[in-house]
């Protein structure tokens, strides 16, 4: 269909967690500096191992946060993600903010962007945030249970913000 972004097939070789933007910014730092992350509007696609999205269920209740209702969302087999326009050869000038296209139009609204592109002639699937049996880094891989903790923790603390902002907040306070 003319117009519609191009998609990305999820679920052969990773999958995405599709987190708030401020969540994944708090993941980043979880992440190695090979792992793809995009962002869409307000949402931020953090590429993780293919799996990885079957296993959210069952990790978020081992972490105990399976009881909460969290704005995570996990993409796995036949899922899809608008794929961001490949990356801008590298200049030696000044770079482009984040989401500039270069050409000083920028993206278009709402079209995705990556904040990190994958490496060119790279395989990524090594360095995606995978689950390994020992809980460590496996290849050198990040581990999906601490970027998962990670990103669900940040994920309560935006709910918990916006739940403390909202109607009550306009309520006069009680005295006794």
């Amino acid at each position: 269909m003319p117009g519609e972004p191009v998609g990305l097939r999820t679920g052969l070789r990773f999958d995405v967690l599709d987190v708030p933007a401020e969540a994944g910014a708090a993941a980043l730092r979880r992440l190695g500096p090979g792992s793809p992350v995009a962002l869409q509007g307000d949402r931020m696609r953090l590429l993780v191992a293919a799996g990885g999205a079957e296993e959210l269920p069952g990790l978020l209740d081992w972490l105990e946060w399976g009881s909460l209702a969290l704005d995570l969302v996990a993409l796995g087999a036949d899922g899809r993600m608008d794929a961001p326009p490949p990356p801008e050869p590298v200049s030696t000038g000044p770079r482009p903010l984040v989401g500039s296209s270069g050409s000083g139009t920028g993206p278009m609204q709402g079209a995705a962007v990556w904040l990190r592109p994958p490496e060119p002639g790279c395989g990524v699937e090594a360095s995606l945030p995978s689950l390994s049996a020992m809980g460590g880094v496996v290849g050198g891989a990040p581990d999906l249970v601490r970027l998962v903790d990670t990103v669900a923790t940040q994920c309560h603390r935006i709910r918990l913000r916006r739940a403390c902002a909202g109607p009550s907040a306009s309520q006069p306070l009680a005295f006794s």
